[in-house]
């Protein structure tokens, strides 16, 4: 009953930044999470960040201090700046939305980081 619309990706060589944004439609609960994940290919889907509809957050240990996710809680959309990319930041990355025990998807946005 949550629709995950993704935006964002793109191209950047390593040392760039680029941002993401993710807008929620639907029947949203009053307490929920939003955050990130992706996977590269031959890889498991992993965790980069969420945070909590009270703007708590929490980040993969790999991305701490170079991503920063925040939230619009008007507009329902979450967003990832990434600063000081890596080559290993490359990876499809997908928009979630937690809430009731239930996970959500977006279509997934492709970034890739160059050397």
């Amino acid at each position: 009953q949550v629709q995950l619309v993704e935006s964002g990706g793109g191209l950047v060589q390593a040392g760039g930044s680029l941002s993401l944004s993710c807008a929620a439609s639907g029947s949203m609960a009053r307490f929920n999470y939003m955050g990130w994940y992706r996977q590269a290919p031959g890889n498991q889907r992993e965790f980069v960040a969420r945070i909590s509809s009270g703007g708590s957050t929490d980040y993969a240990d790999s991305v701490k201090g170079r991503f920063t996710i925040s939230r619009d809680n008007a507009k329902n959309t979450v967003y990832l700046q990434m600063n000081s990319l890596k080559p290993e930041d490359t990876a499809v990355y997908y928009c979630n939305f937690w809430q009731l025990g239930i996970d959500y998807w977006g279509q997934g946005t492709q970034v890739t980081v160059s050397s």
